[in-house]
């Protein structure tokens, strides 16, 4: 077979890079609000989580580098990802979500409680419209857009092996068709719904709209585990080798 030292640099250089943008997401104090929420949620405790050592910090992507399908979500969760520093690690919507990639083989377990729990992504990373927890799960426009780097960021890392989208809620499929408008691509057509499939550029990914996994949603029927799963399973079903 032969050694292949550039394949082997490339992979080293992606993982880098992914390494330096988190670095520089963890440290990001752009939003007065937001740090002032994460900051005093991680000193003050839930009770539940009185013995926790809180993230209270920005939270950066995370998966598998060569992923064929980036999910967006909407942002850290004030006892969730604020807490563990990890996308949906430690709560009720984690929960739900990270069920639902392990039974469609996205992920190597159903659960994640913390960082260190030994979750694995296969072919999916995952990342968020907004780094920060926010207050009532509600950031401002000003805030989404201060954020908007990072996540464009992750999106052109990745790009070489990117496929799809999962867009997790209406304000993820927004920040995503914004990017579709930066690439050059109308997306005035495009309506958010669950199960919600567009094809915009054949040259760009596809896009795959889901309810979000709140417990708002999950827990009044809105979106239910089948529902979720049909998500995922459409997902797969379009990855092309």
């Amino acid at each position: 077979m032969g050694f292949h030292p550039k394949q082997e640099n490339s992979v080293s250089d992606l993982e880098d890079s992914l390494a330096s943008l988190s670095e520089r997401i963890i440290t990001c104090r752009r939003c007065p609000r937001l740090v002032s929420w994460r900051e005093a949620v991680a000193e003050k405790k839930k009770r539940a989580y009185k013995d926790w050592e809180y993230w209270g910090k920005p939270v950066p992507g995370f998966g598998d580098p060569h992923a064929r399908i980036f999910v967006v979500g909407l942002a850290p969760g004030a006892h969730g990802a604020n807490r563990t520093g990890r996308n949906f690690t430690g709560d009720a919507s984690g929960d739900f979500l990270y069920a639902a990639l392990y039974r469609a083989g996205f992920a190597n377990q159903p659960l994640s409680h913390h960082r260190e729990d030994g979750l694995q992504l296969n072919d999916l990373y995952i990342a968020a419209a907004v780094r920060c927890a926010p207050p009532d799960n509600k950031p401002t426009p000003q805030e989404i857009a201060a954020c908007h780097p990072y996540l464009e960021e992750e999106i052109g890392l990745l790009r070489p092996h990117l496929q799809g989208f999962v867009a997790l809620g209406r304000i993820a499929f927004d920040w995503l068709l914004a990017w579709y408008r930066q690439q050059g691509v109308s997306s005035n057509h495009l309506v958010f719904q669950h199960a919600a499939f567009y094809q915009p550029d054949v040259n760009l990914p596809w896009l795959l709209a889901s309810y979000h996994p709140s417990r708002q949603n999950t827990q009044t029927g809105r979106l239910t585990p089948a529902m979720f799963d049909r998500i995922w399973e459409m997902a797969r079903s379009m990855l092309q080798e």
